[in-house]
């Protein structure tokens, strides 16, 4: 039962950890073009012309 008084705050710590890490993604625009990624694997920029020696 001592071993609680360790991860009890500790769990509560790597909790608020990660709700900060979180807040801190969604303040820098980490998840506002959600489609974009899925999309843009399916197209290709440019298209290559590859000379063989």
């Amino acid at each position: 039962m001592d071993v609680l008084i360790f991860l009890v705050p500790l769990a509560l710590l790597m909790g608020l950890l990660g709700l900060l890490a979180f807040l801190w993604n969604l303040r820098a625009g980490q998840y506002e073009d959600l489609d974009g990624a899925a999309s843009r694997i399916l197209f290709d920029d440019e298209t290559r012309k590859e000379t063989k020696p």
